[in-house]
């Protein structure tokens, strides 16, 4: 594979083929390298022009290349205003207390880009918020001092760019001395729990959680009393590539899931560590959305095949990309967030 080879800008970093190595080689971590090589070296450096290759290479390496710009300018994945970064607060019924820079809260929330600047995702954080709320667990924000984790220009190859994001998001969560971070993102779970120690060469300092260890906690402990919805059905649950594969979370959501009366759970064909990408990975979303259509629709498949009514994710990016194919393939399923679920178990 050479470093100029479209292919290596159409792997979603799911981690499928180390886990299925009998050497536990990390392909993801070789097409990172590759991707930086070609971005750092020649296109930041010379243009797409000085790109070997065909045009598909010179479109998607060009969009990638303006991804970078748009995080570097206004450090959100969006373009949009870094200020507009709790817009999503604006439709909740009343807005949380020491929603910015609360040094007395028992969380800091690093809500995510896709969560914080798409409105088809508000309600994630929404039904975050609602549920902390409803189980008396006080949280805070860094506002728009909030900046993009770095994942998606980690994955562009554009490792420098991403170190800024990163220096500057852990020195505002050191800053605020809350223990313990939430995230509902897995790609800002992975970077946050992995990457940052290793990019920056120490400890944060801070605990790093995503909401799923967060949710079953308050469950099983009594504080969130979780009772039959007005819908009942058949739950099945999809594995995001970076909170399962990468992070080796798998009990958690399923233990959720089961705890809510008047569903079923069930699970695919593919589920755990063999769960298929939904294709929303790795950048190909900007590279390649024909190939992402592609393989989110033979996901949405599974979830029909098993007589699901309900396909719940732990992670916005699989819930967009998902909710899309079962709109495009007509697959009658609800896609929802494990947030939403629980909101909607609420009494």
């Amino acid at each position: 594979m050479l470093a100029t080879d479209a292919s290596i800008w159409r792997c979603l970093g799911c981690d499928t083929c180390t886990a299925h190595c009998p050497h536990d080689l990390s392909v993801r971590r070789l097409v990172e390298v590759m991707r930086q090589h070609v971005m750092q070296e020649r296109y930041l450096v010379s243009g797409v022009d000085a790109l070997d290759g065909d045009e598909a290479l010179h479109k998607g390496v060009r969009a990638l290349g303006m991804l970078g710009q748009r995080i570097g300018t206004h450090y959100n994945v969006s373009g949009e205003d870094n200020a507009a970064r709790l817009a999503w607060t604006d439709n909740l019924d009343e807005r949380p207390e020491g929603l910015v820079r609360d040094a007395e809260a028992d969380l800091a929330y690093f809500v995510g880009c896709v969560s914080a600047m798409f409105p088809m995702s508000y309600g994630i954080p929404q039904s975050f918020a609602t549920v902390l709320d409803r189980a008396g667990v006080r949280f805070t924000t860094l506002g728009g001092d909030e900046w993009c984790c770095g994942f998606p220009l980690l994955m562009a190859g554009q490792l420098k760019q991403a170190q800024a994001l990163i220096r500057h998001n852990v020195e505002q969560m050191r800053a605020l001395g809350i223990p313990r971070v939430v995230v509902t993102c897995p790609s800002c779970y992975h970077m946050w729990h992995h990457s940052y120690p290793e990019i920056i060469g120490e400890p944060l300092g801070f605990d790093v959680v995503h909401a799923v260890e967060v949710l079953r906690d308050l469950v099983a402990d009594g504080q969130l009393e979780l009772t039959e919805p007005r819908r009942t059905g058949v739950v099945t649950y999809h594995d995001p590539c970076d909170l399962g594969r990468k992070g080796g979370i798998y009990d958690a959501p399923r233990r959720i899931l089961r705890s809510v009366p008047g569903y079923t759970f069930v699970e695919m064909q593919q589920s755990g560590e063999h769960a298929l990408c939904c294709g929303g990975g790795g950048d190909l979303e900007t590279f390649d959305p024909d190939l992402v259509e592609e393989v989110a629709a033979q996901r949405i498949a599974q979830a029909a095949e098993v007589g699901a009514t309900v396909l719940v994710s732990a992670c916005p990016q699989c819930v967009r990309t998902l909710s899309k194919a079962a709109r495009a393939n007509r697959v009658r399923v609800r896609v929802m967030d494990i947030t939403q679920f629980v909101n909607m178990a609420l009494p």
